[in-house]
């Protein structure tokens, strides 16, 4: 019953289309070819991803390079919402990003900061530059810290990695602070996403390899939600005391092989 009545998918990425790695990351067997399917079917697609190490336009091409048929304008991404609440806000942000990310936020008055805007910065992640977003954080009467996601960790090629969560906790901790989560599994992201494809929640799927910003965040919405066995799936997902996906699927392929043929 899962797969009747969808108009749009959602999907995440990394784990999803590919793993992601130093050297770029390496495509899964099987999406490049249900992409295909899914355009071909006339089905709404977005790409649902919390990428926050390059721009949008930088993540496109390389997932083009990898065989993807996919745009720009089919990704939402949190460093676009950040900038929008940023300007609506009068935010100036102290930027804890990685370096290619900084490029999304040109347009954003950074001076003389009045919050901190944390993402998956990587090698940026020493000591040193999460104490200064401690300190600018401590001082202030209201701190205000504003995070590009919260998964715990993410796969590459060469095995888990840690993600930008753990660093809005030790950040949240030390300065007694709740942060404000633009990415998934914000409810604002997915509504978003929805709102791009024109599709209501309840005739929609999110497909993603994280249990609980992917699955999780998309059935707070009203959605479906499937957890492929990809990426940073681990059996003990399927054990989850709180979050129970519509169904678990081995790969992308397979979940779009099942929906089209309720079409």
């Amino acid at each position: 019953g899962w797969a009747r009545a969808v108009r749009g998918l959602l999907l995440d990425v990394s784990g999803v289309l590919y793993d992601s790695g130093a050297d770029g990351g390496v495509p899964i067997a099987g999406p490049s070819a249900a992409l295909k399917w899914i355009k071909a079917s006339g089905l709404k697609l977005r790409l649902c991803t919390n990428e926050t190490q390059a721009t949008r336009e930088n993540f496109v091409r390389k997932l083009q390079g990898m065989g993807f048929d996919v745009s720009v304008s089919e990704v939402t991404a949190p460093a676009p919402a950040a900038c929008h609440i940023l300007k609506e806000r009068g935010l100036r942000p102290h930027l804890l990003v990685h370096d290619d990310l900084v490029p999304e936020f040109a347009e954003i008055d950074k001076t003389n900061p009045n919050c901190v805007v944390l993402g998956d910065a990587a090698e940026n992640f020493t000591y040193a530059n999460l104490n200064e977003a401690f300190r600018v954080l401590i001082g202030m009467e209201k701190p205000v810290l504003i995070s590009l996601g919260r998964g715990r960790y993410y796969k590459e090629t060469d095995g888990l990695k840690l993600d930008v969560g753990a660093y809005m906790k030790a950040l949240e901790y030390a300065c007694d602070v709740q942060a404000e989560v633009v990415g998934k599994p914000s409810k604002r992201f997915f509504e978003s996403a929805l709102a791009e494809m024109g599709v209501p929640a309840e005739q929609a799927i999110m497909i993603g390899d994280d249990i609980v910003n992917d699955v999780g965040g998309a059935q707070q919405c009203g959605m479906r939600a499937l957890q492929v066995r990809t990426g940073k799936y681990r059996p003990s997902d399927e054990n989850h005391p709180d979050v129970k996906p519509d169904a678990y699927v081995n790969n992308l392929a397979e979940a779009v092989d099942i929906i089209l043929q309720q079409m």
